[in-house]
């Protein structure tokens, strides 16, 4: 087990893993830019180093910074979080090359997945089942307007080494394709620095579900169920659950262990989710984060399970502590994301917390690193925190979470509460009837007018 460890990450996640390795009794390294002096987990950790300036790229992407934070305080192992150097296989490379620990799969697992691509041709040789597609890259349109044809319009326009939406278009007939490869081609070029494309077809009103799993690079491998992560904005979770209302006990236990398989052939190490968009008792994978999720907590809720304190005993070289028949699921979990930004038009609102209050009592859990006079800075994702709440049903569950939203105050920023009193409150929602699209289709009509 590791002595010390370096936080490679900012914000509640920060915090998340900071509590977790106190926990184990591991002494912690928190970094920051300028702008995170005043942070929680800098406050909280043992030692703290400066990487550097507010903007990500001269901070907590700053590579050499980092080795030397590891150098300087002597951590033995960096956990990076989610986002920023999570899943950069070279960082991942260049600490085994220091000697130095990263907390999470190997370099190779984080490339071959990082590659969308390639991730599919791993999924279907690993027997997981994948939407449709082209088989790779489509480098000319007569070959995209071929392939297409093959598997039917509409069809989906993805950057290969995309993410969070971005270099993603639809085709919905092949008068549209051409448009769409060289608008997500010049998408992906400018976000990724890669203009390679694919196609899959376009599911009409998909479900979002994703299994988390969890190897330890031995042979072993587990999955923890699913999240219904179907609510979405633009391609970004907004709210997320388990499990899932469109899932019963046979689909649940079938496409976990096809995961869990899966995992124990690549031999995978750490924690990890596999992705996939369910429509009509089918599963298409779409890709697999080989890192921590900011949903995890959802999990942890119903299984009563420390994913972060079992990632860094598996960094650690311990194997695996429990077998898939030790998991049970209880009851219901739901995570909201709160963010900084107005609750319908989404726009950013970085500032000054003035009064902050979160909810608690029986089955509520916050996850956040603000704090009552602290400012939100403008220079990363607008995360104020997680509000993840459990019950025995998922009608207990929605029942805790109306009434914990309406204890959650937090004053000074314009903040997303107000969406989710609104959506907490709505049949469509109550009931568990929804898709991708919902939400976007629901402002769009008008449903958040009167949120205030």
């Amino acid at each position: 087990m590791f002595d010390k460890i370096l936080i490679a990450n900012r914000g509640e996640i920060a915090l998340r893993i900071l509590r977790a390795a106190k926990e184990l009794g591991i002494a912690t390294v928190a970094v920051h830019s300028t702008a995170d002096a005043d942070a929680m987990h800098v406050k909280l950790a043992d030692e703290s180093v400066c990487l550097g300036p507010p903007a990500a790229r001269d901070s907590y992407l700053n590579i050499p910074a980092i080795l030397a934070a590891c150098e300087i305080t002597g951590a033995e192992a960096v956990h990076p979080g989610y986002g920023f150097l999570s899943e950069n296989a070279r960082f991942a490379e260049i600490l085994g090359d220091h000697g130095i620990g990263f907390i999470g799969p190997s370099a190779e697992h984080i490339r071959i997945m990082g590659d969308k691509i390639e991730a599919k041709k791993t999924a279907l040789r690993l027997g997981i089942p994948c939407v449709p597609g082209s088989e790779g890259a489509i480098t000319e349109d007569a070959e995209g307007l071929r392939v297409a044809k093959e598997i039917g319009y509409p069809v989906l326009v993805k950057a290969a080494a995309g993410g969070g939406g971005r270099g993603m278009k639809v085709a919905l007939t092949a008068d549209d394709l051409p448009n769409a490869l060289a608008a997500a081609r010049s998408e992906a070029k400018a976000a990724f620095g890669d203009d390679s494309v694919y196609l899959e077809k376009y599911l009409q009103k998909p479900r979002h579900i994703e299994i988390q799993i969890l190897g330890d690079g031995q042979g072993r491998a587990v999955h923890l169920g699913e999240r219904d992560c179907s609510l979405q904005r633009r391609h970004q979770k907004v709210w997320e659950e388990s499990p899932s209302p469109a899932l019963n006990d046979a689909d649940r236990a079938r496409i976990g262990e096809i995961c869990a398989s899966a995992m124990r052939d690549l031999n995978y190490s750490g924690a990890g989710t596999i992705e996939f968009l369910y429509e009509d008792g089918a599963f298409y994978f779409i890709e697999m984060n080989t890192r921590i999720q900011v949903e995890h907590p959802v999990t942890e809720m119903i299984t009563g399970f420390d994913l972060v304190n079992e990632q860094i005993k598996i960094a650690g070289g311990s194997p695996l502590s429990i077998k898939q028949e030790d998991i049970v699921f209880r009851g219901h979990a739901i995570e909201c994301r709160i963010n900084a930004e107005h609750p319908t038009t989404f726009r950013p609102s970085p500032g000054k917390i003035t009064y902050y209050h979160p909810p608690g009592g029986l089955g509520v859990r916050v996850d956040s690193a603000v704090y009552a006079g602290y400012t939100i800075p403008p220079y990363y994702d607008s995360l104020v925190g997680k509000l993840i709440v459990h019950g025995r049903t998922r009608t207990e569950t929605l029942m805790r979470l109306r009434r914990a939203l309406d204890e959650f105050i937090i004053d000074g920023i314009e903040t997303t509460l107000p969406l989710y009193r609104t959506l907490v409150r709505n049949t469509d929602i109550q009931n568990g009837d929804y898709d991708i699209h919902w939400l976007e289709k629901f402002l769009a009509a008008g449903g958040g007018d009167h949120i205030a």
